[in-house]
C-alpha cells in the first residue's frame, strides 16, 4: 500500500501484489493453504496486481512471468492493463496487452521481442479543429506494434546507480490502421569519482542521452514528448514539445541529454545534492534546429529512506532554463514524493 505525489503526474495512490515465487499451477486444496501462504507459491514465477487511481493518472495492472519457459533458457513475459490520463490537450484512454519472449545472452546482456495491442481511447479535446493530426484520431484507435529490444545493464542500484553504465536498442514496428517504424536508442554511464575509505560517500557523475526517430505516420498520440520531472527539467510536463494551433502534438525526432554530479550531504548518505544540466530537443521532423534546443542547468536534492518504506529516493530539482522554443511553457520546481507499505 502506498502513493506518490510528483510534478508530472499529481498525486496518486498504488495498491500492490507482487509475488516474485509464483506458482500458476499451484491451486489450493484447502483455505488452509491459501491462509498460510503455499498456494500458488514455490515455482520462481512472477504475478503482479497493480491498482493506481489518482486525479490525472490511473493504471491497472496485472502481469505475470516465467523466467524458465519449457525448461529453457527463455523468458515469457504476459501483461494486461488499463491506462487513463488527463492530458493538458486532451484526455487518453489504453486498454491492451503484452506478450514478450526474452533471452539472456550474458548476466549483463539480455535479448527480447513481443508485441502490444491496445485500443486508444481519444477524448476531450481542449481545441478541436486546431491540430488536424489530433482531430484524425478522436475516438477509438486500435493499436498494434511489435518490438524487438537488446539491453545491457552494468548498474549497481536501479535507482542510486553509483557505477556501471545501461545501453537499451529498440527498434518498433506498427501495423494496422498505423503502418510505421520506430528506433529508439538510451544509455547512460556512471562514474564514481570520489567514495570514503568504507565505500560510503561516493560521488557520482552521470552522462545519458536518447536518441529516438518515428515515421510520419505515427499517431500523434505516440509522438515524443519533452518537459517535466522524468524528461528536460525547467519545463512543465510536455511543456517543451512541438506545437501546432496551440496543441501540443509532440515530434517525430528525439534527441535529449543530461550530464549529473552527485554528492552526499549528510554523513550517512541519507541525503544528497546534485548539480545537472539537461539538453536537446523535440522535433516534428528528424531534423534539429537552434530555435527548438533547450538547455536547462540546475540544481537538486536526493532523500533515500528504506526504513521509511520509501525505496526510490524523494527528489527535489530547481532548473532554469537558458534555451528554450518560443512556445515552451516552463516550470522551475520540479519533484517526486512516494512512499509504499
Amino acid at each position: 500500500f502506498g502513493g506518490a505525489y510528483n510534478s508530472d503526474n499529481g498525486i496518486i495512490g498504488q495498491i500492490t501484489i507482487d509475488e516474485r515465487n509464483f506458482d500458476i499451477w499451484r491451486f489450493p486444496r484447502s483455505f488452509r493453504e491459501i491462509a498460510d501462504g503455499t498456494a500458488w507459491r514455490g515455482a520462481g514465477q512472477s504475478f503482479r496486481l497493480e491498482l493506481t487511481p489518482g486525479a490525472d493518472v490511473e493504471r491497472y495492472l496485472v502481469s505475470f512471468g516465467e523466467p524458465y519457459l519449457f525448461n529453457t533458457p527463455i523468458s515469457l513475459n504476459v501483461s494486461g492493463y488499463l491506462f487513463t490520463r488527463q492530458y493538458f490537450d486532451w484526455n487518453e484512454q489504453r486498454l491492451g496487452g503484452r506478450v514478450s519472449l526474452g533471452y539472456r545472452l550474458t548476466p549483463f546482456l539480455s535479448v527480447s521481442a513481443g508485441v502490444r495491442a491496445e485500443n486508444v481511447e481519444i477524448s476531450d479535446v481542449r481545441l478541436p479543429g486546431a491540430a488536424p493530426d489530433l482531430d484524425a484520431v478522436v475516438g477509438n484507435t486500435d493499436l498494434y506494434v511489435g518490438h524487438v529490444s537488446l539491453v545491457h545493464d552494468t548498474r549497481d542500484h536501479p535507482f542510486l546507480a553509483t557505477t556501471g553504465s545501461y545501453l537499451s536498442m529498440t527498434f518498433n514496428q506498427g501495423f494496422g490502421e498505423f503502418d510505421y517504424s520506430r528506433g529508439d536508442i538510451e544509455l547512460r554511464r556512471y562514474r564514481l569519482m570520489y567514495q570514503r575509505p568504507d565505500g560510503s560517500g561516493r560521488h557520482t557523475l552521470t552522462a545519458g542521452t536518447k536518441l529516438g526517430f518515428t515515421g510520419s505516420q505515427t499517431p500523434v498520440f505516440e509522438n515524443y514528448f519533452a518537459g517535466g520531472f522524468s524528461s528536460i527539467r525547467g519545463f512543465d510536463f510536455r511543456g517543451a514539445s512541438p506545437v501546432v494551433g496551440d496543441v501540443r502534438v509532440g515530434g517525430e525526432f528525439q534527441w535529449l541529454n543530461t550530464i549529473e554530479y552527485m554528492f552526499p550531504l549528510t554523513s550517512d548518505d541519507m541525503i544528497k545534492g546534485v548539480f545537472f544540466v539537461d539538453y536537446g530537443t523535440i522535433e516534428e521532423e528528424v531534423t534539429v534546429t537552434s530555435e527548438n534546443f533547450r538547455v536547462a542547468p540546475g540544481f537538486g536534492f536526493r532523500i533515500h529512506m528504506p526504513a521509511a518504506g520509501i525505496g526510490a529516493p524523494l527528489a527535489f530539482d530547481f532548473a532554469f532554463p537558458v534555451e528554450e522554443a518560443a512556445t515552451d511553457e516552463k516550470r522551475v520546481f520540479s519533484f517526486y514524493l512516494g512512499v509504499l507499505r
